[in-house]
């Protein structure tokens, strides 16, 4: 790895972090203008103006606000994620519960999607122009089109409800024997890859075709190297870069789509966490969580989709 390498994933570092910093003040800026008032809904509406007034004072909401900024931010940077205001549990604790149940189904859905969504853009690809591409081309188009709320209350609707095959309700547990834990993950896994899948084919499809269509590839191709391997020795290693960039720009999409996909099936995950969080005015337990997805997010598009596009850019490897 040169040195002008090295230059632009350190920008693209440098880059993440400002943009986590500025996310972060949107993100406590925006959740103290909710709706409410935190002491009030702890105490009940029973409570007195006395009282309600002393707990805001308990938990720093009589300060001014750019000051509990930047001591929320001070503490974070410290490893100290707050308290919850409904628990009195530190955040930490209470999410650490959730993040497994999350990342177990964005792992599951991972395994399942990836191959699925190469193995359709690859075939797309191979047969271009054909009654086969244009299926594939039709059908992942129609499906990126459908929301996700949309095809997961279809699916309950049909497996759950009319064929009984699953249960509308998710909850993975060690002691499930592997017949129920394929039904427990089945509905929300469907649900994710059904858009996942679409969005990864159809980028990955349009990366192989331009490889496809170099000069380099087309004197391959006419020298005799069969289509299947010049797709899989010589186009897919060169479209490496812009396929890792398309999933894991797909993949981010778990961050976003499992807060719908969790409330829907009852997941016990940490999207369905932040939903209760904001329902109950939790304010520290909401910025955390919102933190943790953009920087997930961001951790994606920069070590996983940036620095593989850089590094199998074959200008940038040679400069």
């Amino acid at each position: 790895m040169n040195r002008y390498m090295l230059f632009l994933i350190a920008r693209r570092t440098g880059a993440g972090i400002l943009t986590l910093l500025i996310v972060s003040a949107v993100v406590f800026f925006i959740t103290s203008l909710l709706p409410g008032d935190a002491a009030q809904m702890i105490l009940g509406q029973n409570a007195t103006p006395e009282t309600v007034a002393a707990l805001r004072a308990q938990l720093g909401l009589d300060q001014p606000l750019l000051l509990r900024y930047f001591s929320w931010l001070g503490g974070m940077l410290q490893g100290d994620f707050g308290t919850s205001f409904a628990s009195h549990l530190p955040v930490m604790q209470l999410v650490a519960q959730r993040i497994p149940a999350t990342f177990e189904l964005a792992a599951i859905t991972t395994l399942i999607c990836v191959p699925l969504a190469l193995l359709i853009g690859i075939t797309a690809a191979m047969t271009r122009g054909s009654l086969l591409d244009r299926v594939l081309v039709i059908g992942t188009m129609a499906t990126v089109a459908v929301p996700e709320f949309l095809v997961a209350t279809v699916a309950v609707l049909i497996f759950a409800v009319k064929l009984h095959w699953v249960s509308a309700m998710s909850f993975g547990s060690p002691n499930m024997d592997l017949v129920s834990y394929l039904k427990a993950y089945a509905l929300p896994v469907l649900t994710l890859c059904c858009v996942l899948v679409a969005q990864m084919a159809r980028m990955t499809r349009a990366a192989i075709i331009n490889q496809l269509d170099s000069p380099w590839l087309e004197m391959a191709l006419l020298k005799g190297v069969s289509p299947l391997r010049a797709v899989l020795r010589h186009a897919l290693p060169n479209a490496v870069g812009p396929i890792a960039n398309a999933i894991s720009l797909s993949l981010s999409y778990l961050f976003g789509g499992v807060i719908i996909i969790e409330t829907i099936f009852s997941y016990p995950g940490l999207a369905s966490q932040l939903v209760d969080a904001v329902s109950n005015r939790d304010l520290p337990v909401v910025q955390f969580c919102v933190m943790l997805f953009a920087g997930c997010y961001l951790l994606l598009l920069l070590l996983l989709a940036d620095v593989l596009t850089i590094a199998f850019n074959p200008k940038w490897r040679s400069a």
